[in-house]
């Protein structure tokens, strides 16, 4: 074991809720590690909802960079395989999980893409508010046993390294994406749109 693993399985055990944890804290965590996530599409929605252009742009950008970071983590954990702490006999495991790769974290990354996205698009508000969720996803995921914490980091690194690779080439297919899924949008959309019930 070199001394990043040593580390990482150290530092886990510090986070993981040991065998006295009171159950209140361990269902706080539940429901933070497994109900947070589904903010994400609501938020995604409602910036193309009732957002302006700038912010349509945002929510495209950010779907397109979280799902290309996850394609990146199908990837990386079928080449670089790494169990879950509950695989190796470490820690406790509060939460019900399949027995895959652990490397990097999925619910992770998927916050990373959108914080990072949003706050190279200006949108600093957004961006600190979903950075702080997915800070309080990552302890909940390695307090609950499923996760270790260099799986957050390399998550964070994989959202980063794809929102940097994204950038320059949406810059250049914003305008005709954007504009082509507005035009669909504004068709299929057209009652409630008429309606005054969403943004036009």
């Amino acid at each position: 074991m070199n001394r990043i693993e040593a580390a990482n399985r150290a530092l886990f055990l510090h986070i993981n809720g040991g065998g006295d944890t009171p159950r209140w804290l361990v269902n706080i965590a539940i429901g933070i590690a497994d109900g947070l996530i589904y903010l994400i599409p609501i938020l995604l929605l409602a910036l193309w909802l009732w957002g302006g252009r700038t912010h349509r742009g945002l929510a495209l950008k950010a779907c397109l960079v979280t799902l290309a970071a996850l394609g990146a983590n199908q990837m990386i954990g079928a080449l670089c395989w790494h169990p879950r702490p509950f695989m190796l006999g470490l820690g406790h495991a509060w939460l019900q999980h399949a027995a895959d790769s652990s490397f990097p974290s999925d619910h992770m990354t998927v916050f990373a893409a959108i914080a990072l996205t949003l706050l190279c698009g200006g949108a600093l508000g957004l961006a600190a508010a979903v950075g702080a969720a997915g800070l309080a996803v990552a302890w909940a995921r390695v307090f609950l046993g499923v996760h270790f914490p260099l799986d957050m980091a390399g998550a964070v690194l994989v959202a980063a390294g794809v929102c940097a690779l994204v950038t320059p080439l949406w810059r250049r297919a914003e305008n005709p994406v954007l504009t082509l899924a507005e035009r669909l949008y504004r068709i299929f959309l057209a009652w409630p749109i008429a309606a005054g019930w969403i943004r036009r």
